[in-house]
């Protein structure tokens, strides 16, 4: 990966190879005021917090926690952040593609005022998504319940934006074919994941886990996608989507982090392309007709198919319809008509035989399907 360069030598922006797969180094707002319009199509972005602390935080044992005391996570006033809200995600507004979508990141403290201003500006909230944890932060102080998770935003640009990726079918295949909730469980970063110096402190403190990043990025994202991420921190964002083959733009102000990104980064190797192809759903594969199988010489004329108990049999006729008797038509409208019904699906109706058992004509159709190229065996 190069270096980082400051940010003002990186305006003008005239070629995508000047600022992709990059991190700028500066400011959120003025680093996105550099990138052209339109030119993203995911945007994660894990913004300050505003977490208000009080005071050192201890456990009962006296210990100190280690708590977010950051100079960026601290604001004057709700006003002052929300001012800080608005400018960054109107900036980010003007990045992101008409067909795409931003994730935003955040807890109690201030996720309320990050969605009501994401309305205000004009986004369309298409899901909150609920981070549950599998090993949260004990409430030291027990005046209140334990924080066990946090929430994301995922919402598109506007309210009539179209075509945006939501990979549907994929998610539902990878649990168990049920479709996936709104409410996640992984753990909080630990272990060899987490970044730390080499006195065991942590690089930063709100590193998010890779395996979070992943979901988001495989559920609303393609191979090739440009993901941006306006409060890059460590590099999770670019780790993430180095390895799954997409493009990532971080922005960061602070070089500590963006050393650390940058070494984490670059020690990614990207999966294969054949692991990371999108799962092929109903609506992509290719429209293939019925005679389209006597073209190709899966199916012949005369030949005979069948229901599957064998009730009726029908002839292949030399023009891609079926005859049972006089009665003539598709292979939908036919097998609706044999059984009295309105509407029938022809291709798991009629089966063809072959050696001695009965197979739905659907089969013949991914064997078309394959040939054309556009489906894995």
């Amino acid at each position: 990966m190069s270096a980082v360069r400051p940010l003002e030598e990186l305006s003008p922006l005239p070629a995508k190879a000047d600022w992709l797969d990059k991190i700028l180094r500066g400011d959120c707002v003025a680093a996105l005021e550099r990138l052209p319009e339109k030119s993203v199509d995911v945007i994660f972005a894990d913004p300050p917090y505003n977490l208000q602390l009080e005071g050192a935080l201890h456990r009962p044992d006296q210990s100190l926690v280690d708590a977010v005391d950051d100079e960026w996570d601290q604001f004057e006033s709700f006003a002052a952040y929300d001012a800080f809200t608005r400018a960054w995600l109107l900036a980010a507004r003007r990045v992101l593609k008409p067909n795409g979508t931003i994730w935003v990141i955040g807890s109690y403290h201030n996720i309320f005022r990050v969605g009501a201003i994401m309305q205000d500006l004009g986004f369309w909230i298409l899901n909150d998504i609920v981070w549950r944890k599998t090993n949260p932060m004990p409430n030291f102080r027990g005046r209140r319940f334990q924080n066990a998770h946090e929430t994301m935003i995922w919402a598109s640009r506007d309210r009539n934006a179209k075509g945006y990726t939501f990979n549907y079918e994929a998610m539902k295949a990878a649990n168990d074919d049920l479709q996936m909730r709104s409410d996640w469980l992984f753990p909080i970063c630990t272990g060899k994941e987490r970044l730390k110096h080499e006195d065991g402190s942590k690089v930063h403190p709100t590193q998010k886990p890779e395996a979070l990043l992943a979901r988001v990025l495989l559920s609303s994202t393609k191979p090739g996608d440009v993901v941006l991420d306006p409060f890059f921190g460590s590099g999770t964002t670019g780790a993430v989507a180095k390895r799954l083959g997409r493009h990532y733009v971080g922005i960061e102000r602070d070089r500590d982090y963006i050393e650390a990104a940058r070494a984490r980064i670059a020690a990614v190797e990207p999966l294969d392309e054949a692991v990371l192809a999108p799962m092929a759903t109903k609506r992509e594969e290719p429209r293939v007709a019925f005679s389209s199988l006597l073209d190709s010489g899966l199916v012949r004329p005369g030949m005979q198919l069948f229901d599957s108990k064998k009730r009726w049999a029908a002839h292949v006729r030399a023009d891609g319809t079926l005859a049972v008797g006089p009665e003539t038509g598709s292979i939908h409208r036919l097998g609706a008509r044999v059984q009295g019904l309105e509407a029938c699906n022809g291709w798991t109706f009629w089966h063809f035989e072959e050696e001695g058992a009965l197979k739905p004509i659907d089969e013949l159709r991914r064997v078309a399907r394959l040939a054309m190229g556009r489906v894995e065996a």
